[in-house]
């Protein structure tokens, strides 16, 4: 399947500062909160964050949005 663009610019830099904020969040959770712990939700919490905006970033590179791909009218 081919990811066709669905989204213009400023959805691509909307979810770009998305993907960057949360992949910040997630460093820092896994600082000053994992780390600490040590427990299995902290580091599980810390990689969700990261990871969806790691997937945040793809979605602004590739210019598609999984919720347009599925049908769904965004404001953006």
């Amino acid at each position: 399947m081919a990811l066709t663009c669905n989204i213009d610019a400023k959805g691509k830099v909307a979810r770009l500062i998305f993907g960057l904020i949360m992949i910040a969040v997630g460093i820092v959770t896994a600082v000053f909160w994992a780390v600490g712990t040590g427990g299995w939700l902290p580091w599980t919490v810390s990689a969700a964050l990261v990871a969806f905006g790691a997937f945040g970033v793809f979605e602004a590179r590739a210019g598609w949005c999984v919720m347009r791909a599925m049908g769904f009218k965004t404001s953006m």
